[in-house]
């Protein structure tokens, strides 16, 4: 599976169907606030919407204070509706391949003798792989990821590096779905490749990895 490719179509599906969705709630609602509300750049929301009225999904009337309000057109009701399901039947076939490798990945972690781990990557991934680590009877003792402020994720601390751990720990696993190979490089760099595990479907060094699950 190309990961990368899927993750890229999940979210661009993703933020159609917010924008769709957005545009049904609020129809006034400025792109910049649109693109607060989605966390992605100014741009991006204003190319969506110039393709949105493009395929003729929204509908854009000009109203006082030179602002602009955006309708949703039939074909736009219709179009949610397809993308809604699109989104669900692709967010179950991620969470499917997802489980499947992160299950695979703590049964090394097992065979290893490793009992508590920490994830890279404050991800969905990383709920997932939490998920499987309970089934596993792993603990997850800390999730490092520098880029999020939340002090807690599935009801383990965020650090901000692995050096911030301040517990111990036997492992990491890579749950990171943004910069997937940078994680396995620096956790390496860390801890040494011997003790760093990545699912399959981040496809991060496939050669090493096939290596570590042959182990």
């Amino acid at each position: 599976m190309a990961s990368g490719k899927t993750d890229e179509n999940l979210e661009q599906a993703r933020l159609m169907l917010g924008l769709l969705e957005s545009v049904e709630r609020n129809q006034a609602q400025s792109q910049r606030l649109l693109a607060a509300e989605f966390g992605v750049a100014l741009g991006l929301v204003n190319a969506y919407l110039k393709r949105c009225v493009r395929k003729g999904l929204v509908k854009v009337k000009e109203v006082p204070a030179h602002r602009y309000a955006y309708f949703l057109t039939p074909q736009g009701f219709a179009e949610k509706s397809r993308l809604t399901l699109a989104y669900l039947n692709r967010s179950m076939s991620f969470f499917r391949e997802a489980r499947k490798d992160c299950s695979d990945t703590f049964t090394v972690a097992r065979q290893r003798g490793w009992s508590r781990v920490v994830l890279v990557g404050a991800s969905d991934l990383a709920e997932i792989a939490a998920i499987c680590g309970l089934e596993a009877h792993i603990t997850i003792c800390g999730i490092v990821d520098r880029s999020t402020d939340r002090s807690h994720l599935v009801g383990a601390p965020v650090f901000t590096a692995l050096d911030k751990v301040d517990v111990p720990f036997d492992g990491v696993v890579v749950s990171d779905m943004t910069a997937p190979r940078g994680a396995y490089a620096a956790a390496a760099a860390f801890m040494g490749p011997e003790r760093v595990l990545v699912p399959r479907l981040l496809e991060v060094h496939a050669a090493r990895h096939e290596e570590q699950m042959a182990s």
